[in-house]
């Protein structure tokens, strides 16, 4: 387990650099160094919090599908770890950027890839050199 006090690296896409650097530009970060803090510069407070993110999920989750998945900030997480594995990212990977380990990736995460036997079949005959037709 992570010492609380331990950084954490993150590695993010450079638009979501962007996105991060347009924020602290237009509203600065907390006198420790957090990225988002309340009126008056201390921690958001877990109703302030939910609050937002009713407000947010709408934009970040645009009805209906995505609306119905994102009922806790968390969930946002555990979307984004799903995307990046239909993407075809190495789960190595995606563990690296979602700060876990791989097992955990392949212990809550392995069922969520919506590829067939016959799909997954095809990957391997392309990966022995092998056309579709070849092996009929």
């Amino acid at each position: 387990m992570r010492d609380p006090e331990d950084d954490r690296p993150v590695p993010i896409p450079p638009v979501l650099v962007a996105m991060l650097k347009a924020h602290v530009k237009e509203f600065g970060t907390a006198k420790d160094g957090r990225l988002f803090q309340n009126e008056r510069g201390g921690l958001v407070g877990t109703s302030s919090y939910w609050r937002v993110w009713q407000e947010a999920r709408p934009y970040a989750f645009p009805p209906p599908k995505m609306y119905i998945l994102a009922k806790k900030p968390y969930h946002g997480r555990a979307k984004c770890i799903t995307d990046w594995l239909r993407a075809g990212l190495p789960v190595a990977e995606v563990a690296r950027r979602a700060g876990t380990s791989p097992e955990v990736i392949d212990r809550h995460y392995a069922g969520l890839i919506d590829n067939s036997e016959e799909e997954d079949n095809k990957k391997i005959e392309k990966t022995m050199g092998w056309a579709s037709s070849d092996a009929e």
